[in-house]
């Protein structure tokens, strides 16, 4: 009897004990599917990006890392989605406000049926630019414009290329 109380009192779960046998501060603190976020500016929406997976860590920045797909609409002040951006994977880094996407990366303005493709593109919330330094594809109304690195907003309205490569005839009209 003496022996089995013994052991019914030894077996005792410490939390702090837990936690460091358990804890990974390299581990995601939130793991989120299906995700929405809605980002506004006096309660008018701006973008709304959609996650398959959404991770959120906190060590050694606060950062979101979706995977497996990832849709950014961005809306004009009237609250109309202008531009569209899907990529498979993303970060946003919630301390700096960038939102980084590659793999797959599609930028169409809805409007004019303009289409930016690329495999990496960075979008900053302070200013709303969208930009790149890596190789484009710009397609509208049947021509093509290729280059090397591009800057636009997040509307996709106009844009600029860095390094146009090749002859491309587009025009404000096209």
């Amino acid at each position: 009897m003496i022996f089995a109380a013994g052991i019914l009192f030894s077996c005792v779960n410490d939390l702090d004990t837990i936690e460091k046998v358990t804890f990974d501060d390299k581990a995601a603190g939130e793991v989120m599917a299906n995700a929405e976020v809605l980002i506004t500016d006096s309660g008018y929406a701006q973008v709304r990006i959609n996650a398959v997976i959404a991770e959120t860590f906190k060590v050694p920045e606060r950062v979101t890392k979706i995977k497996d797909g990832v849709t950014v609409d961005f809306y004009s002040p009237d609250g109309e989605i202008v531009s569209k951006l899907t990529a498979l994977y993303g970060v946003v880094n919630h301390q700096t406000g960038i939102i980084f996407v590659r793999d797959s990366v599609v930028l169409r303005n809805i409007n004019k049926n303009q289409i930016l493709e690329t495999e990496e593109l960075f979008y900053n919330q302070s200013d709303s630019s969208i930009y790149t330094d890596r190789n484009v594809i710009v397609r509208r109304n049947g021509k093509v414009g290729t280059g090397s690195g591009i800057r636009t907003t997040q509307s996709f309205s106009s844009y600029q290329v860095n390094n146009p490569v090749g002859e491309a005839a587009m025009s404000d009209s096209d």
